[in-house]
């Protein structure tokens, strides 16, 4: 039997997945979390929860780390090593790569090293042109949301109706991706996380050329401290609290059956009667939804 495993990332997309799981009796061998150790603290408390909940069901959830020279290493004490900000700062990808990706793999290739193991991702149907891994003879890859047709609406949706808190979005504190709006969300629920996003972008001050201005890679969260301390002084009204390009969630008033809604834990829901999952790659003709998710014709 193939094994299946789950990228848990904590966010609404790869929570509605495994939920979506649960609810259709689709196996999953174990669900991989890719600890940076810089995640939001609501985050790891969402993790804690709903790790029990999935026990519950039969799904193991295992956190990993990545190691260097053999320790296991924080994204952030990578970065106070070499005096540096997230690789996503400068414009590249390796932070995420190096920190999430490698890990599990890692993990993986140790559990199974036979291979192939099914990877199951959380990408969702309004965002298709993610879905680019091709399988190989070590990963056979799986977009259930894309096929299920469910977006960011729909997976939070799928996981009120199971009765669960709805998460928040799942990025490390001191992400780069992070826009101004977000960054003041930390300073005001968390400030010495803040500060410590602060002290990371000064050690790497002599690091920043041309367009890297700071941690926000095109602002700098001094900057941000800045108009903070203005606003505390000056009557100055903040933005509107507009969803950012990767938020996931939606709005209680979209759905109509929130009125019982309560978001606990300790509520189960009955597993499916079970069924394969849906494998992506390079089959001899594509299926009419695969292709017309992407603009094309079979």
């Amino acid at each position: 039997m193939t094994p299946v495993a789950l990228n848990l990332g904590g966010g609404t997309n790869s929570v509605a997945l495994a939920v979506e799981a649960v609810r259709r009796g689709l196996r999953i061998d174990v669900a991989l979390f890719a600890d940076t150790g810089g995640e939001w603290p609501e985050t790891y408390g969402y993790l804690w929860g709903f790790a029990g909940w999935l026990e519950r069901h039969g799904i193991p959830v295992v956190a990993v780390r990545a190691t260097l020279h053999g320790v296991d290493t924080t994204l952030e004490e990578h970065s106070a090593r070499h005096d540096r900000m997230p690789s996503k700062a400068y414009g590249r990808k390796s932070c995420s790569l190096r920190f999430k990706r490698d890990p599990i793999e890692k993990w993986i290739r140790a559990r199974w090293p036979a291979g192939p193991v099914v990877r199951i991702l959380g990408y969702d149907a309004d965002e298709p042109q993610r879905a680019r891994l091709t399988p190989d003879e070590r990963w056979l890859w799986s977009y259930p949301l894309i096929d299920w047709r469910m977006g960011r609406e729909e997976c939070a949706e799928s996981i009120m109706r199971a009765g669960l808190p709805l998460p928040g979005k799942s990025a490390c504190f001191y992400c780069p991706s992070a826009r101004p709006l977000e960054v003041n969300e930390l300073a005001d629920k968390h400030p010495a996380l803040f500060a410590r996003g602060l002290a990371m972008e000064a050690a790497a001050r002599p690091t920043m050329r041309g367009r890297v201005k700071g941690l926000g890679s095109d602002f700098s969260w001094a900057s941000v401290e800045r108009s903070r301390r203005m606003q505390t002084a000056l009557p100055i009204a903040r933005e509107a609290a507009d969803p950012c390009g990767c938020y996931e969630g939606a709005r209680d008033a979209d759905l109509a059956f929130t009125a019982g809604y309560c978001g606990q834990w300790a509520h189960d829901i009955e597993p499916g009667s079970g069924g394969e999952w849906p494998l992506w790659g390079a089959p001899s003709k594509p299926s009419a939804h695969q292709t017309s998710m992407f603009g094309r014709t079979p």
